[in-house]
């Protein structure tokens, strides 16, 4: 396996980035005519159009972790991981038709302000410090590790160096604010979309060649027949792989608790969307639900077909490390495999990927603690040229910690399971906290708090219930199945389904004890006119529903 890009290889990557870097300053040129705002800086309030709002979504969201964690699922469980990709579809439309109206109606600019709005202050800052936390020491440590990790592995270069690569870029792009990062994730998406089809393409074509016959459809087919086994949604519980897709799980239970925490109650998500006009918001969310109907086709795909060549004595050496299968290296592979000129493209998608996350979710880390920490707690008379200036210190110190954090990280797989399951911690209990907000006016403050608190450390007890209790019994519903040493653990998926229903319970008994005259919760202004799509949104919403109706029927 060849690891290292060639002349042309590093053109096509060169051009990549002067096309983003070139855009980038033309976006940023244009809209310095007048003093920047905090609302322009960290929202682009006004600014982006419906296109560049869905294609910011799916440029934050996709990374390495789906690129090398999500092909090595497909390699080793099959289409079942798709799931994530398209139960997200589905999930968007329901945030662009019952979220965003609640947002943009009260002027929500980020998720502590809501809360700070709903609840009271105190739950807002602890959430603010919370988020940041968990922002700046997971989510952006873990994308610039294993997107250095991913780039290092396929060009050869040594991990510092694309570490720093990575960071730089990312910051360079970050400090041109929202619309800067809105923008040039439409050329990140461009190049991410391309490559990953061209990877696609010729990994299909690969298994046709194997077989004797060519193209990409023969390909297709050729997996259909020989690896039929890696064409079901539904997992079954005798599979190992049962702890990370639990069978109707993905339909009925924990998945849209993930979902829904992750595209409706997240600032890394919602903030590309905060400062646009509702119609203008839905029609973005609803281009990112089309664009997530793709990807399964770019990071999945291949990772299926590294497996049928594999089955077939293929990259035998290449799939092995430390003497044991790792299925995340299947992407890897099959980019080395790429002609000169076409790795390049495959590098740069990849590369526009893991920029983008870190782009967006630096501005995120900027925005929350600018707004929700430096302007309410610090120096709450900061003009608006003083907001700016430190949002963009925030953004080059939160990069700084990630460098000096990452390399110690040592996440020894592509890191998807990794980052849901310890995300699913707290998922339940934010996403109950919301959901309970935004629709029943009676939860209090208390609630709320109990929901955050409460749903983390029983998250924890399910977690290492394992080590004290025999969970045997339950797998014979489904809820339980052996890990690798053979004891029986909660599916991480079901176990984030309990704690939410956990805090529902636990959020209604603690709002209905507390008299009414000492409710600390405020409401929202919300009314059913809020929710009406007009046709387009509607018709394209039906379409999307339809096809996922098509895939789940058909590959069941």
């Amino acid at each position: 396996m060849q690891h290292q890009l060639q002349a042309l290889d590093y053109a096509v990557f060169l051009f990549y980035f002067v096309v983003v870097a070139g855009y980038g300053y033309w976006i940023y040129s244009r809209k310095k005519k007048g003093p920047e705002t905090s609302n322009d800086y960290f929202l682009a309030e006004g600014s982006l159009t419906w296109f560049a709002i869905g294609a910011s979504l799916i440029a934050s969201n996709i990374s390495a972790e789906q690129f090398i964690g999500m092909s090595g699922a497909g390699f080793g469980m099959g289409l079942a991981i798709a799931s994530y990709e398209w139960m997200a579809a589905a999930t968007l439309i329901l945030v662009a038709v019952f979220f965003m109206p609640v947002y943009l109606k009260n002027r929500i600019f980020t998720m502590p302000q809501f809360l700070s709005t709903r609840y009271n202050d105190t739950v807002a800052m602890i959430m603010a410090i919370f988020w940041l936390l968990l922002y700046v020491v997971v989510n952006l440590t873990s994308i610039l590790f294993l997107g250095a990790l991913a780039v290092s592995t396929i060009s050869g270069i040594s991990f510092s160096l694309c570490m720093m690569g990575l960071a730089l870029f990312a910051v360079f792009i970050t400090l041109g604010g929202m619309k800067v990062i809105g923008f040039t994730d439409v050329i990140q998406v461009f190049f991410l979309t391309l490559g990953g089809l061209v990877t696609t393409y010729l990994a299909l074509n690969l298994v046709s060649e194997k077989m004797g016959s060519s193209g990409a459809i023969n390909g297709f087919n050729l997996l259909l027949q020989h690896a039929p086994d890696h064409f079901h949604m539904i997992i079954k519980r005798d599979s190992p792989y049962y702890l990370d897709m639990p069978g109707m799980t993905v339909l009925l239970g924990g998945m849209w608790i993930a979902n829904f925490s992750y595209w409706g109650c997240n600032q890394y998500i919602t903030q590309r969307a905060l400062g646009a006009s509702l119609p203008t918001a839905r029609k973005g969310i609803l281009f990112a639900a089309f664009l997530k109907l793709l990807m399964p086709v770019i990071v999945v795909l291949p990772g299926i077909a590294a497996y049928f060549l594999y089955q077939q004595g293929d990259f035998q050496s290449e799939m092995m490390k430390d003497g044991k299968l790792a299925a995340d290296n299947a992407y890897p592979v099959l980019l080395n495999l790429l002609p000169t000129g076409l790795k390049g493209l495959s590098f740069a998608a990849l590369t526009a990927a893991i920029v983008a996350s870190l782009a967006g979710k630096t501005n995120s880390i900027a925005t929350i603690f600018t707004l929700d920490i430096y302007k309410k707690v610090i120096n709450k008379n900061a003009d608006e040229n003083q907001q700016v200036k430190t949002g963009k210190v925030v953004v080059v110190s939160a990069m700084l910690i990630a460098v000096i954090i990452a390399p110690y990280l040592g996440i020894d797989k592509g890191g998807l399971n990794y980052i849901q399951e310890y995300t699913g911690f707290v998922s339940p209990g934010i996403f109950a906290m919301f959901i309970m907000g935004f629709f029943w006016r009676r939860t209090t403050s208390s609630a709320a708090l109990f929901a955050t608190i409460g749903g983390f450390l029983f998250s924890v007890l399910l977690k290492f219930l394992p080590q004290l209790v025999d969970l045997s019994p339950l797998a014979t519903i489904g809820f339980s199945g052996p890990n690798a040493q053979g004891i029986y653990e909660i599916p991480f998926m079901d176990r984030m389904g309990f704690v939410f229903l956990f805090c529902i319970a636990g959020m209604y008994i603690i709002s209905i004890a507390t008299p009414k005259s000492a409710a600390t919760g405020k409401g929202l202004e919300v009314d059913t006119s809020l929710f009406k799509t007009d046709k387009t949104f509607l018709a394209g919403s039906l379409l999307i529903l339809g096809i996922l109706v098509a895939l789940y029927s058909i590959f069941w």
